[in-house]
């Protein structure tokens, strides 16, 4: 029994440091995995954030095109499917019936 005393006694007392160096090497790998995982969050925010302010400047644009002088989206809708009625009848190729010929 004292052999096994004697024995487990440097056992102990070398395995104590190993255990603390493994413990900080786990820890150093936690708060790198965390640094990371902020990292790619803040990454992702920054990309929402900015995806949020590109659509609220369209949807001020909007807002301001609906609301500013009394905007008639029907009236002008019509209105350019007149223009292209128009445009659609002048398409075509002049006829000319008076021609004079050379001689």
């Amino acid at each position: 029994m004292e052999g096994f005393l004697a024995l487990m006694i440097p056992i102990i007392a070398l395995s104590i440091p190993i255990v603390a160096i493994w413990t900080k090497h786990q820890q150093k790998l936690a708060e790198m995995n965390i640094s990371a995982t902020a990292d790619a969050t803040a990454e992702k925010a920054a990309q929402y954030a900015s995806h949020v302010s590109e659509l609220e400047q369209r949807v001020r644009v909007l807002e301001r095109i609906v609301t500013d002088r009394g905007y008639d989206i029907s009236t002008q809708i019509e209105a350019l499917r007149d223009t292209r009625a128009a445009e659609d009848m002048d398409s075509g190729v002049p006829l000319q019936t008076n021609r004079e010929e050379r001689v």
